[in-house]
């Protein structure tokens, strides 16, 4: 729906601001207005800067100022005075990050109400079931929360740095061997020919490839263009396994399917089941062919150890959202922000600055003032 034809009173602002990309839209809408990178373009050192990138809090001040004035004036063509907004964010968001945007928002751009929303209880909010396993794969991280009716176990978190970064450097390194100059390539032509040249290989064929003598044939090499006469072969090799680092144990034993078993540990008996049959993959890694498939032969090889088989689980199934992974958050977000969720329990202006502060789940003040 073009921006013209919808009341500009009534619209509320959702963002998702994420390490590498950042989700832009309205309430009520099935779909973001814009999806762009989280970085801004630095006048003084005529550089573009990504926001995770900052030094200082002053820093991270400046650039977050620079951001929401691209995201009202460029891609909202709105007015942020006393108007409400909508922000998505991880449970783990630093408090450092999210205090300064709400000062940006709320001291420099002067909006009404703000209302923050857990990533992964939102991205629950499409589906037909209160109870969810929500496995987020950032850009820095992965991160797993149980959703159990309406309510994320926090106590039951599970992460590690196996997001895109972790993935775009295994890409890098094993593009090494077959290429020259291959450290001066950006990481936007990284990431551009990981979603285009690779996929996700299953078990058997990425232990034979990752062997000294592999029995099996890898898939066809490709040229990737570089512009000109420049050019990158991508072997197929690398092509299958630049996703192995989801699923190589770490020195603790620790990777992607031990984490999601682990969640499902430490929450209730009764519920473990429920969980395992209602899992929910968010976040662009896992739109990548051939992910899911894997995960859930991973999951299977792990049910078969003795740390796992007190768990007694039957079956996995995945949800299919009614979207695409990269934006389920912002998609639950939306719909929260079509109720009156924002009047109830939002954050007024007024109420920020008597003291300043956000209110945080981690913060005893806050959670004793809830109860």
């Amino acid at each position: 729906m073009p921006i013209y034809e919808a009341s500009t009173e009534k619209l509320t602002v959702v963002l998702d601001i994420g390490a590498a990309f950042t989700k832009f839209g309205f309430s009520g809408e099935f779909s973001p207005r814009s999806i762009f990178r989280s970085e801004v373009y630095c006048k003084k050192t005529k550089k573009t800067r990504r926001i995770i990138d900052f030094e200082t809090p002053e820093d991270l001040y400046d650039l977050l100022v620079e951001f929401i004035h691209k995201v009202y004036f460029k891609y909202a063509l709105l007015s942020p005075k006393d108007r409400p907004i909508i922000v998505v964010e991880s449970l783990l968001c630093p408090t450092l990050f999210r205090e300064t945007l709400a000062k940006v928002l709320f001291v420099h751009y002067e909006v009404s109400t703000m209302l923050v929303l857990p990533s992964h209880l939102v991205a629950a909010s499409s589906l037909p079931a209160e109870t969810a396993l929500v496995v987020d794969i950032g850009y820095k991280e992965g991160v797993v929360i149980p959703i159990c009716y309406g309510m994320p176990i926090v106590q039951a978190w599970q992460a590690l740095p196996i997001g895109s970064e972790a993935i775009h450097n295994n890409l890098r390194s094993l593009l090494t061997s077959n290429n020259t100059n291959i450290q001066n390539v950006t990481e936007k032509v990284i990431e551009d020919i990981k979603v285009k040249c690779c996929f996700v290989t299953k078990k058997y064929r990425a232990e034979q490839l990752g062997s000294s003598k592999p029995e099996i044939t890898a898939c066809p090499d490709v040229k990737y263009p570089l512009g000109g006469s420049d050019t990158i072969i991508v072997p197929g090799k690398c092509r299958e396994r630049t996703f192995e680092v989801l699923y190589e144990e770490d020195n603790d034993h620790l990777c992607l399917s031990t984490m999601i078993l682990d969640a499902i540990l430490k929450v209730d008996m009764d519920l473990r089941q429920q969980l395992a049959e209602n899992m929910l993959l968010i976040g662009g890694t896992t739109m990548i062919p051939g992910f899911k498939s894997r995960l859930k032969e991973e999951l299977a090889k792990q049910l078969e150890l003795d740390r796992y088989k007190t768990l007694k689980i039957q079956k996995f199934k995945f949800h299919t959202l009614p979207c695409k992974e990269n934006y389920a958050a912002w998609l639950g977000a939306a719909i929260y922000g079509a109720t009156e969720l924002i009047n109830m329990n939002g954050l007024s202006r007024e109420n920020y600055l008597k003291d300043s502060h956000l209110p945080d789940w981690i913060d005893l003040k806050d959670t004793n003032r809830s109860l």
